[in-house]
């Protein structure tokens, strides 16, 4: 199960970053690896809430910088 969150965390930010996901590693960072801006950071954020029915404050934005970072927020919002 933990797998399958982690792949599709993962499908989600290349999707929204336009990458693919050989690309991207668990530490690489959004902004300065990927050029990601904040309208994408916040992208990820909706899609990740509709996909998993959580909700997300924007305040967590600022943790979300990699996948790591982002599989921690959405597990904390989910309770997994």
């Amino acid at each position: 199960m933990h797998e399958e969150r982690v792949q599709k965390i993962k499908e989600i930010v290349c999707d929204v970053l336009e990458i693919e996901e050989d690309e991207v590693t668990e530490t690489s960072l959004f902004k300065e690896d990927h050029s990601a801006d904040s309208l994408r950071s916040i992208e990820i954020l909706a899609n990740l809430e509709k996909e998993f029915h959580v909700t997300i404050d924007q305040s967590e934005l600022p943790r979300m910088v990699h996948l790591k970072g982002v599989y921690e927020v959405v597990a904390e919002s989910a309770g997994w």
